[in-house]
């Protein structure tokens, strides 16, 4: 397995990845096990590389079987989820650090192929996200949609996110989580 910044050569592959696992469609058997809530189109990942350098694969035999993306708050201000985060970041705390758009970052979606669950490349990858962003951010930010069991118990279990919040967006219960990106979570 290969983990590393995407190129743009690597957009097609994520978005067939993200596609299979996206809430509006993935197969309803398949919700269970955790799914992706935020559509992406091809300019938007675009921007996401060349501005951000702000998605990270996982590669087996050239394929992309995992993604997670991260990114400056100005990034995804446009998207009305992430414009209500923003507006209520002031109001929070973590580790005694009040939270800013310059000492923080949003991470997510993270989504991994049902072929490479349990394999490890969940911390892996995410170990590379703060390690990448670790420069930018003092803190990883991110939400769970309450009924996404699965990907609560992976980024609280496995990654070590604490929940700072629970908030409703658009009728929907959501966890707000956060991480150091030095000094804590995940050890490979």
């Amino acid at each position: 397995m290969q983990i590393e910044i995407a190129q743009l050569t690597n957009i097609d592959d994520t978005l067939a990845l993200h596609y299979r696992y996206q809430v509006d469609s993935i197969a309803d058997e398949d919700k269970k096990d955790g799914f992706v809530t935020t559509p992406f189109t091809r300019d938007e990942l675009t921007d996401l590389i060349n501005k951000e350098k702000g998605l990270f694969i996982a590669k087996k035999d050239g394929g992309v079987i995992a993604y997670a993306m991260a990114a400056s708050w100005d990034f995804w201000s446009v998207w009305p989820m992430f414009a209500h985060m923003i507006k209520d970041l002031p109001n929070l705390t973590y580790r005694d650090l009040a939270l800013t758009t310059d000492n923080s970052c949003q991470y997510g979606p993270i989504c991994i192929d049902k072929s490479a669950r349990g394999t490890g490349v969940l911390e892996s990858l995410f170990t590379f996200v703060k390690d990448s962003m670790a420069g930018r951010f003092e803190v990883i930010v991110t939400f769970v949609n309450k009924t996404n069991d699965r990907s609560y118990e992976a980024h609280t279990r496995k990654l070590g996110l604490d929940v700072i919040q629970e908030f409703e967006f658009n009728n929907k219960q959501y966890y707000e989580m956060a991480c150091l990106t030095k000094g804590s979570g995940v050890t490979t």
